[in-house]
Order: structure tokens, then sequence, then C-alpha cells
């Protein structure tokens, strides 16, 4: 594996992504979400170079002023592919970009469904976690809407999909006690 390059991504990312916060009351940096997917991933076994080093890019496209040609030109174009297979087209209403979560996902490759899981997992966790002003109704319809998406990425990685089950129910479990 190269980590070269992984810390040329992370540094990448780090600088794309510096003016941006999370959501949420403590507004903790955007960076720090990529870095936890892409954690998320080696930690359940994946040590593909690539998929790595799409998953600390894989907002970048989506929510900063990158273009394509900077991801070929420093990553190559398997990355940027595999990045803008997970990115939503944000000139879409939120409504349809989610949907099209839903109905793409049984079609994406190996990697961009790990980056799928991965992104839901973290993103779950922290909607849980911080302090956001969502209400619990929210938060339950962020979570059957992820386990949509989750449904048509299934069977890519079972370390992956566990962790994605445990956090549903570590999720549900933290909601109905806040309840």
């Amino acid at each position: 594996m190269d980590f070269n390059l992984i810390i040329n991504a992370i540094v990448f990312a780090a600088e794309k992504h510096k003016y941006q916060r999370r959501k949420g009351f403590n507004q903790v940096p955007y960076i720090n979400h990529p870095l936890k997917v892409s954690q998320i991933l080696s930690d359940c076994g994946e040590k593909d170079e690539m998929l790595i080093i799409a998953s600390i890019l894989h907002d970048v496209i989506e929510d900063t002023d990158t273009t394509e040609d900077e991801i070929i030109c420093n990553f190559g174009k398997k990355v940027c592919d595999l990045i803008l297979e997970v990115s939503d087209d944000k000139k879409l209403s939120y409504d349809l970009r989610k949907e099209l979560q839903i109905t793409s996902a049984p079609g994406l490759s190996e990697n961009a469904k790990k980056i799928r899981i991965a992104d839901k997992i973290c993103n779950i966790k922290d909607i849980i976690s911080y302090p956001l002003i969502w209400s619990n109704k929210r938060k339950l319809k962020y979570i059957e809407w992820s386990q949509k998406v989750f449904t048509g990425c299934r069977g890519v990685n079972p370390d992956l999909e566990a962790l994605f089950m445990k956090t549903i129910e570590e999720s549900l479990n933290k909601l109905q006690k806040r309840s």
C-alpha cells in the first residue's frame, strides 16, 4: 500500500474541507467524517489502497469546488470514478438525491457499496452522538432511509455489514431511552 498517496489524500481532503463543519451543536470539523469513514473500512479489514483513498475523498466533489480533473491528476481515474459513484448530484432536490441512493445502490461497484455502508455507519453514529437539533422522529427517518440504502449494498463485507446492523441496534436503543 502506498502510504504516501494515502497521506496525500488526507492532506488534499483536509485542505478542501478546511472551512466546513458538521451540522450540530459542537460544529465538529468536517474532515473528521471522511477520516472516520476510511477508519471504519480499515477496521473492517479493507486494505485496498484505491478504496481507502476514495473513502477519504468521497465528499470532495459533492461538497467542495474540487473538479474531476483535480482528482484524476492527483489520484487517478479509478479513484475519481469511485468517488463519482458515491457522489450526489447537488443540482437535484434533496428528496430525489435520497431516492437515487436507494435505487442505485444495487448497481454500484463493490467498493462504492463499501463506502456507502461505512458512510451510513458514520452518519448514524453522528446523528445519535452529537446534540443535533433533529427530533427523534427525524433521526428515525434517517435510520430507516439508511437501512434501505444498505439493503442494496449488502454482500460486500460481512464485518462491515455486521457493524452496520450493530450501529442500527445501538442507535435505536439510545433513541428509545430518550423518548
